[in-house]
């Protein structure tokens, strides 16, 4: 019986972050389950040595 209730918990629980996220995801401050992820090919890309270089000479 323990058990059962247990999971009840763990599932109580994990449907509450699931609603806060969404909630989150509504105003905007989160990407969770609604909005999709990225298209990363279409996002800009930067070398790290460029990076490097543009910050030592000012």
């Amino acid at each position: 019986m323990e058990t059962v209730i247990a999971l009840l918990f763990v599932v109580a629980v994990l449907v509450c972050l699931d609603r806060l996220m969404l909630w989150l995801e509504g105003r905007g401050h989160v990407r969770w389950r609604r909005t999709g992820r990225r298209d990363l090919s279409a996002e800009p890309t930067a070398e790290l040595d460029s990076l490097l270089e543009e910050s030592r000479h000012p």
